[in-house]
């Protein structure tokens, strides 16, 4: 008789049926109980290290212009110089910094930069701060949208 084939005594491996049966207790209770579900629409989601919610509205409000940095663990979003087609002679340049895991108006912060072009040369220029705000505002509500369909869903 082969080493394989050969029948298994209960005497001569005390280690493999102790692991069988600790491996039938921890089966028998995982039986006759529901799971709890997650509440995938809690205000605070942290699988990425900062709120899904105001990640995703993030770059969903940023998906237009092109990334240079996305950094879900620091929470931090920054975009390439950005031109419209219809005003070529300017562009921007976001930074969105997602600064806790919970969905709240404070938690996130979006800074600006703009330049114009004059004689073929960048120049910094202001960016109107009502411009921010409503970037502010785009991402939050997109987020409170995400998070009002997860509860819904």
């Amino acid at each position: 008789m082969s080493q394989l084939s050969r029948p298994v005594s209960p005497g001569r491996h005390p280690v493999a049926l102790a692991l069988l049966g600790v491996a039938a207790l921890g089966l028998a209770g995982c039986g006759g109980k529901e799971r709890p579900r997650a509440d995938l629409a809690a205000s605070q989601v942290t699988t990425i290290g900062v709120n899904s919610y105001l990640w995703r509205a993030s770059l969903d409000a940023l998906s237009f212009m092109p990334l240079l940095q996305a950094d879900s663990s620091g929470g931090v979003i920054i975009t390439d110089w950005y031109a419209n087609p219809q005003n070529p002679g300017e562009r921007m340049k976001v930074t969105v910094s997602i600064l806790d895991q919970d969905l709240r108006a404070d938690a996130l912060r979006v800074a600006a930069s703009r330049q114009v072009s004059q004689g073929g040369a960048w120049v910094d220029a202001p960016v109107q701060a009502a411009t921010v705000q409503k970037l502010e505002e785009v991402i939050l509500t997109r987020a409170r949208d995400l998070r009002r369909s997860a509860i819904e869903g």
